[in-house]
């Protein structure tokens, strides 16, 4: 069976029930699956043990891109968390209002992809309050990507 990891950084809620939505539907086509808060996690050996890592953070700050400050200090060590090699899947919250919509989602993006993780969906940018469809429907693409 597969292992997947969701880990996820939020302030209002709308990142983590994307993470619990997208969690839902990988388990409902058969993976095992962990969802951690990104605050209860350390980056070294983050990917070990998982055939597919999902990172969400929401997006803060309208002059420059602040990702959600439980994700931050992961942002900043992903580079021991083993990714390279691995499929990975980026999502988050934003407010299309701001100049950087879901920015922390592009950065943590490009950071996996420059380590060698091999991102297998388009990042998932949502903006506000997340739909369950939006979310599953993006899920199912990561799912079938990673086959």
């Amino acid at each position: 069976m597969a292992k997947a990891l969701v880990v996820f950084g939020s302030t209002t809620g709308n990142t983590e029930s994307v993470a619990e939505y997208v969690a839902k539907t990988l388990e409902d086509a058969g993976m095992a699956v962990d969802v951690k808060s990104a605050a209860k996690v350390s980056a070294p050996g983050l990917g070990d043990g998982y055939d597919l890592v999902l990172l969400g953070s929401s997006t803060w700050g309208d002059d420059e891109v602040e990702l959600q400050e439980d994700f931050q200090p992961l942002y900043e060590e992903l580079d021991k968390a083993n990714l390279s090699g691995k499929k990975v899947a980026v999502f988050g919250c934003g407010d299309s209002s701001y100049t950087h919509f879901c920015g922390a989602v592009d950065a943590i993006a490009e950071k996996v992809e420059q380590l060698g993780a091999d991102v297998v969906a388009a990042p998932l940018k949502i903006d506000g309050s997340p739909e369950k469809d939006e979310a599953v429907s993006w899920a199912r693409e990561v799912i079938k990507n990673a086959a």
